[in-house]
């Protein structure tokens, strides 16, 4: 053992002779920025060089090279000097927050979103020390809002973990406070399709071959409102077909479900109670089954269709009101032995809190990418457990938004299960590389990163390059031009 040791100081020591050489050379290049000059000096001062091991013992040479901390790093000295983005071909734009160091951290703006929502917070970190994660967001959070508008703060608060573990050499979930479980449960959607044969060889492959042991399914007025007899007023709406059609301020997709007078008959229930039916009869009742996409109408119309499928013993009803209405939720909640679910679009805890205490829900379900990132996500999660309630994560983005949800999930302890929404995407797994090498998901939980550093994760630049945004074929070009601060920001005088 120690001849080979021996071997290692030696051939360290040649390194160190050709590593010197090369500072020396860059740091006469009259092309090296003052930054990186400084850098490499206290590289050179430091003895980061790898071959920095000349005058080690043998037993300082086994701790340095067995140690996991990443020693080109100096978390002390570390400055934000650049943020970029990617915008991938489903929404979901990643940007990367790069440092003085070389070292670099990934996040990602909420899927539907815009990345200027990010780079027009680039202006409020530069030259800050990204480790200081609770300072630099109190001082962006004010820039977030409900809904895809918190996506650019909760976007930068997943980056500046990332960059953290990676300078430290840790986990995010380390950093958060440790973890309560190695593997995440993931929910996925219920595959559809009308023949019942194919739709039975669907959730067969969903359950057996993938291994997802919580499904989802959406149960609308979509599912109805084309047949004579089953809603009223829903062809005011254009059939109410238009959800997520939000061009119009005054269409049905901005305008919130009480304001619709949409109603649902008996012959509508007993139609839905009958898919339902359908369903559990392939899924059975082992697999907790949630139901999602309910479409505008009440909180009369969301009790008649609550109770109508609780005899198919529903793991949850998500959203079937706005969250803001919470004295109405409270009231649907009290009425149904179903558990009731909502949050996906609600950012930062104090909101959350109120629904806690007005136990206006029986599960938080936050949307990281909405609700403030890892950090505020686990308080919110902390908070709903001090409640007695417990936590869903909602999820639709790319790899780096879904491992910023796994090491939150994994530093949780209400925890229940986390959306995977792109279960049927062939190439999505393989936008990311993981750092220790494992599958991203193994039959239907996700992955926890044990020992790679921050999210565990880097892109696959080939794979997301062969994905990008028809209307943004950049990748990760330079954004000078969100640099400059021109307001002050703060809110009290």
């Amino acid at each position: 053992m120690k001849g080979i040791l021996q071997q290692i100081i030696n051939a360290n020591k040649q390194r160190e002779v050709g590593e010197a050489a090369a500072i020396q050379t860059e740091l006469n290049n009259p092309a090296t920025s003052d930054s990186r000059r400084s850098f490499l000096k206290k590289t050179a001062l430091g003895g980061i060089a790898l071959g920095g091991f000349m005058s080690m013992s043998i037993e300082d040479t086994l701790a340095h090279t067995t140690s996991k901390i990443n020693r080109a790093s100096n978390p002390a000295d570390l400055k934000i000097t650049d943020m970029r983005y990617v915008r991938i071909n489903r929404g979901w734009p990643v940007i990367r927050i790069d440092t003085n160091q070389g070292i670099y951290g990934l996040g990602e703006v909420r899927d539907g979103a815009d990345e200027k929502y990010a780079l027009f917070l680039k202006s409020r970190i530069m030259g800050q020390n990204p480790c200081n994660v609770e300072q630099l967001f109190k001082s962006i959070k004010q820039f977030g809002m409900h809904g895809r508008q918190a996506g650019g703060v909760c976007g930068v608060e997943d980056a500046l973990w990332d960059l953290t573990g990676k300078a430290y050499g840790v986990p995010c979930w380390q950093l958060l406070g440790g973890r309560y479980r190695d593997k995440v449960r993931l929910y996925a959607d219920t595959p559809e399709d009308k023949d019942i044969s194919v739709f039975k060889e669907k959730v067969r492959r969903r359950m057996v071959d993938q291994g997802y042991t919580w499904l989802k399914m959406d149960l609308g007025l979509q599912m109805v409102s084309n047949t004579s007899g089953t809603t009223v007023n829903t062809k005011f709406w254009g059939n109410a077909q238009g959800q997520y059609d939000m061009a119009s301020y005054m269409g049905y997709g901005n305008t919130a479900h009480q304001f619709t007078q949409i109603q649902i008959t008996d012959k509508g229930l007993n139609e839905m109670a009958k898919y339902v039916d359908g369903i559990r009869s392939v899924v059975g009742y082992e697999v907790p089954l949630s139901a999602d996409h309910f479409g505008h109408f009440d909180l009369n119309n969301s009790i008649r269709l609550g109770r109508a499928v609780e005899k198919y013993r529903l793991a949850s009803l998500e959203d079937m009101i706005p969250w803001q209405s919470m004295a109405q939720w409270k009231k649907i909640t009290d009425a149904l032995e179903t558990p009731t679910i909502t949050g996906e679009d609600i950012y930062l805890k104090e909101e959350f809190k109120k629904l806690v205490d007005m136990r206006a829900v029986d599960i938080v379900h936050p949307d990281l990418a909405s609700s403030g990132g890892l950090l505020e996500t686990k308080k919110i999660g902390d908070y709903a457990e001090e409640g007695g309630v417990a936590m869903m994560m909602h999820q639709a983005g790319s790899p780096v938004n879904f491992m910023a949800n796994v090491h939150c999930a994994a530093a949780t302890q209400n925890f229940l299960a986390l959306e995977h929404h792109s279960v049927d995407t062939p190439w999505w797994e393989g936008l990311v590389k993981t750092t220790d090498g494992r599958p991203l998901i193994t039959k239907g939980f996700a992955n926890v990163p044990l020992t790679a550093p921050g999210l565990g994760i880097e892109l696959n630049e080939e794979v997301v390059k062969q994905h990008l945004d028809p209307r943004d074929q950049s990748y990760f070009r330079a954004t000078p031009e969100w640099n400059e601060k021109r307001s002050h920001d703060r809110l009290w005088s």
